[in-house]
């Protein structure tokens, strides 16, 4: 009985550990299963605690748009940081005005983030988001709205003011019909009605009285959002927040954003609380 004791635990030892995975949630506030990444580091180690990182993907793509879009693997072991690329869907992360079935924000805290802190443990002083595109502006309306929670953020190439007019151009550009724009009517109403420009960043930006928290926005220089991302620059400059801020060359795509999220990465190791 010794021997097979002995031989188990040799055996757990010596097991690889498995540092990605998908998960599953089955949401309440969304109606449905959410299927989670989550990327850890290379020598993670159970009983340690662990900065963590969420990852927000773009309009159009799904929670597996991050790993096709850099190493994962890399980013967590070099930042000995947990990282979790949850599904969005195309609706920006929002809690729905229209839909009782799409409550993104209250899915985020209510049931997203119980499930990872119960999972592993949890650096709580260091909670890191940021996110490309759609992502971008998911990332900064969860850290202006609840700023408390995480330590600072990052956007790029972020869609962050909703503006109808400006997400039709883009829209037809991007995908050559109005998808976009019909995509956010189904969330937040129509535009006519429903004054769309208060879930602009801009807005909450402008809004959030107390909010002095640092954050992180870039954009390409050939990028059609690069507007929004100038917007934000300059209010938070006027509002006296600690803003970092790149503009380098480059467009809306998978090549930019492989080389940006390095500078994020970079930007939260240098924001660690440590004591």
């Amino acid at each position: 009985m010794r021997n097979i004791v002995l031989f188990t635990l040799l055996t757990a030892l010596i097991q690889p550990v498995i540092s990605q995975e998908i998960i599953y949630i089955n949401s309440n506030y969304l109606n449905k299963e959410i299927p989670i990444l989550i990327q850890k580091p290379e020598n993670f180690q159970p009983l340690k605690s662990y900065p963590l990182v969420f990852m927000l993907h773009g309009y159009s793509e799904n929670f597996k748009q991050w790993s096709k879009t850099t190493d994962l693997k890399r980013l967590a072991t070099d930042n000995q940081m947990i990282l979790v690329c949850p599904e969005g869907y195309v609706n920006f992360y929002l809690n729905s005005p229209k839909l009782k079935n799409f409550q993104y924000e209250d899915f985020f805290f209510q049931e997203l983030v119980p499930r990872i802190q119960k999972k592993y443990i949890i650096d709580r002083k260091n909670i890191f988001i940021t996110g490309l595109s759609m992502g971008g502006y998911g990332a900064l309306s969860l850290f202006i709205k609840h700023p408390n929670f995480f330590n600072t953020a990052a956007s790029t190439s972020g869609t962050l003011e909703f503006d109808y007019n400006n997400f039709k151009k883009v829209s037809l550009k991007f995908f050559g019909d109005e998808r976009m724009t019909n995509d956010l009517k189904l969330v937040s109403g129509n535009p006519l009605k429903n004054d769309w420009k208060k879930l602009s960043v801009s807005f909450l930006l402008e809004n959030a009285s107390d909010f002095n928290k640092s954050f992180f926005i870039d954009c390409g220089l050939q990028d059609p959002l690069l507007s929004n991302t100038l917007k934000i620059k300059e209010l938070a400059l006027s509002k006296n927040i600690p803003i970092r801020f790149s503009i380098q060359p480059g467009k809306h795509n998978t090549k930019y954003w492989s080389s940006s999220i390095e500078y994020h990465f970079i930007y939260f190791k240098q924001h660690l609380i440590t004591e």
